[in-house]
C-alpha cells in the first residue's frame, strides 16, 4: 500500500515543548522536540507541523483540536493521552507507548503506528485512509464507528481487540495475530485473513471445518 510520509527537513531546529508557550498560535513548526515532558496537563489547538519529536513524555495529558501534519513521534510516552478532535495526517509514531491512548476527531490519512503499544487504545469515530500498523502490540484496542479504507494491520498482536460498528472490507490483517477477536459477522465481510484466520473466524460464528 502507497502511503505518503511526512514532508520533512534534514535541518530542523532542536528545541523542547514548552517553547510551544512562546508562540501565541500554540505551534511547533520545523523544528527537533527532544527529551521534553509535559504531563497531566490540558492544551487546546495544539499544531504540530514539519517536525519530530523524540523521546518525549506527555502521559496523562488532553490535546484538544489537535492538529498534527508532516510529524514524527520517535520513542515517546503518549500513555492515556486523549486526542480530542483531532486532525492527523503524513504522521507516524514509531517506537512510542501509546497505552490507554484516545484518538477521536473526524479524518486521519496517512498515518503510520510502527512497532508501537498500543494495548487498551480507543479510535473512534475517524475516516482513516492509507493507515498502516506494522509491528504494534494492540491488546484489547477498540475501533469504534470507524471507516476505513486502504488499512493494513501488519505482523499485530490484536488479541481482544473490537471492532464496533467498523467494517473491515478492504482491511488487511492476515499477517497479524489473536486468539479471540470481537467484530460483527457483517463488518467481517471482505476482510483479508490468512487461511489460518480463516478457520479461526469460521470457530467463531459456531461453523465446523471439515477436511
Amino acid at each position: 500500500m502507497k502511503r505518503t510520509e511526512p514532508k520533512l527537513s534534514s535541518n530542523l531546529e532542536e528545541t523542547k515543548f514548552n517553547y510551544i508557550f512562546l508562540d501565541e498560535d500554540r505551534m511547533i513548526d520545523g523544528r527537533e522536540v527532544v527529551d521534553s515532558e509535559f504531563t497531566g496537563e490540558t492544551l487546546d489547538r495544539l499544531k504540530i507541523h514539519s517536525s519530530v519529536v523524540k523521546g518525549c513524555n506527555f502521559s496523562g495529558s488532553t490535546f484538544t483540536d489537535a492538529d498534527l501534519v508532516d510529524a514524527r513521534f520517535i520513542n515517546c510516552d503518549l500513555s492515556n493521552v486523549h486526542f480530542s478532535k483531532a486532525s492527523i495526517h503524513r504522521t507516524e509514531f514509531i517506537n512510542c507507548k501509546l497505552v490507554g491512548s484516545h484518538f477521536d476527531g473526524d479524518s486521519i490519512k496517512n498515518l503510520l503506528f510502527k512497532e508501537s503499544v498500543l494495548n487498551l487504545a480507543v479510535l473512534s469515530e475517524y475516516k482513516f485512509e492509507n493507515l498502516v500498523f506494522e509491528k504494534c502490540r494492540m491488546r484489547s484496542t477498540d475501533f469504534f464507528d470507524c471507516k476505513m479504507k486502504k488499512v493494513v494491520f501488519d505482523d499485530c498482536e490484536l488479541n481482544e481487540s473490537r471492532f464496533i460498528d467498523t467494517s473491515l472490507k478492504g482491511v488487511d490483517i492476515s499477517s497479524s495475530e489473536f486468539e479471540t477477536f470481537d467484530v460483527k459477522k457483517e463488518d467481517l465481510e471482505g476482510c483479508i485473513v490468512s487461511s489460518t484466520q480463516l478457520i479461526q473466524f469460521a470457530s467463531m460464528l459456531g461453523l465446523v471445518v471439515k477436511d
